[in-house]
């Protein structure tokens, strides 16, 4: 005789993974939020220092809103090159985009157009510079390193060409006015507005967007982002031409700043843009980067420029105090993902 079939066993819900599947997810979630902790702790140090050696000076309102209107234009293209370096690029050329962009929305013949084509100007030509390097490295087949830095030269020369060594000064009313005091929202100026727009579009583009997802699986392995079924090239596109509008961006934000236009417009904001994104730890092979850890490296390295400024520092000085913090940031970078 055959044995009577069993009852179906009822269906229950699945038990939850143990902790050990979680354990990774969690130690990068507090690792994050130590490194957080860890950049917030420094930037109020140096609040402490630029107190004691310069008070009346460094905590003056008048001070604290240049710190972050600087900080505002480095801020805009850094932003940028976080999501290029989480993919696993690089851009050498934000500066001679931001200065190439600067001096074309500043001609004659833009300004003609009145703040409108000043705008759309700089804007235009950042996509520009970017869909051209994106075009040369995901369809090119071209490294970053040396697309960028064709443009870098080229974008630089270009510039040059234009202003003809020259500072082009800008008339249109409308863009002088954002730069003064009366334009101040509570007491922040507009080019810090700008900058926390930015920001919270890049913050949530990155954490809460596919586009952020396969920003971070490129950089991961981009082998196996494309075997998943994300088309890498057009993703690699797609950053560059991030990177060069938020240039572009910035390049207006300068013009505001300034009030003119100059060949030397973005000098070195490549590497600042680079440093900051490394003290927020984005890592330069990428796959992993923080757009609020970039921000506080922006912070970071704009309140010491301020400081030292202020104690009547020299450049070369502040230039070796940026790069031995950037050397420190990527060792701390390689002891960390090596435990």
């Amino acid at each position: 005789m055959t044995q009577p079939a069993s009852p179906a066993r009822p269906v229950t819900e699945k038990s939850p993974p143990p902790d050990g599947a979680a354990g990774p997810w969690r130690a990068l979630a507090a690792r994050a939020d130590l490194r957080t902790l860890s950049l917030l702790g420094v930037l109020a140090a140096l609040v402490v220092i630029g107190g004691v050696t310069q008070p009346d000076a460094f905590l003056d309102t008048d001070n604290l809103q240049l710190v972050l209107t600087q900080a505002s234009v480095i801020g805009v293209v850094t932003v940028g090159m976080t999501f290029v370096i989480i993919s696993g690029g690089i851009d050498l050329s934000v500066g001679a985009i931001v200065a190439l962009a600067s001096v074309w929305a500043t001609t004659v013949a833009t300004q003609e157009y009145g703040f409108a084509g000043i705008l759309f100007t700089a804007v235009v030509v950042g996509l520009g510079c970017g869909l051209v390097n994106g075009l040369l490295i995901a369809y090119g087949g071209m490294v970053p390193f040396i697309a960028t830095l064709a443009m870098l030269a080229s974008g630089r020369g270009l510039a040059l060409e234009i202003t003809d060594g020259k500072t082009q000064m800008v008339t249109v009313d409308g863009v002088l006015r954002l730069g003064e005091r009366d334009a101040y929202v509570l007491g922040v100026p507009p080019l810090v507005l700008v900058f926390a727009a930015v920001t919270v579009v890049g913050w949530l583009l990155l954490n809460r967007t596919t586009f952020g997802r396969r920003s971070v699986a490129v950089g991961g392995n981009a082998e196996a982002a494309r075997l998943a079924g994300i088309d890498v090239r057009r993703q690699r596109l797609y950053l560059y031409l991030l990177s060069g509008l938020c240039c572009g961006i910035a390049a207006f934000l300068l013009v505001v700043l300034s009030g003119s236009g100059q060949n030397t417009n973005g000098n070195l904001y490549e590497l600042d843009a680079i440093a900051a994104a490394i003290i927020g730890g984005t890592l330069l092979s990428g796959g992993r980067g923080t757009i609020t850890g970039s921000v506080l490296g922006v912070l970071i390295f704009t309140t010491i420029t301020n400081i030292f400024a202020l104690n009547n520092l020299e450049t070369a000085v502040q230039q070796i105090a940026k790069g031995a913090i950037i050397v420190a940031a990527v060792l701390v970078q390689r002891r960390a993902s090596t435990t």
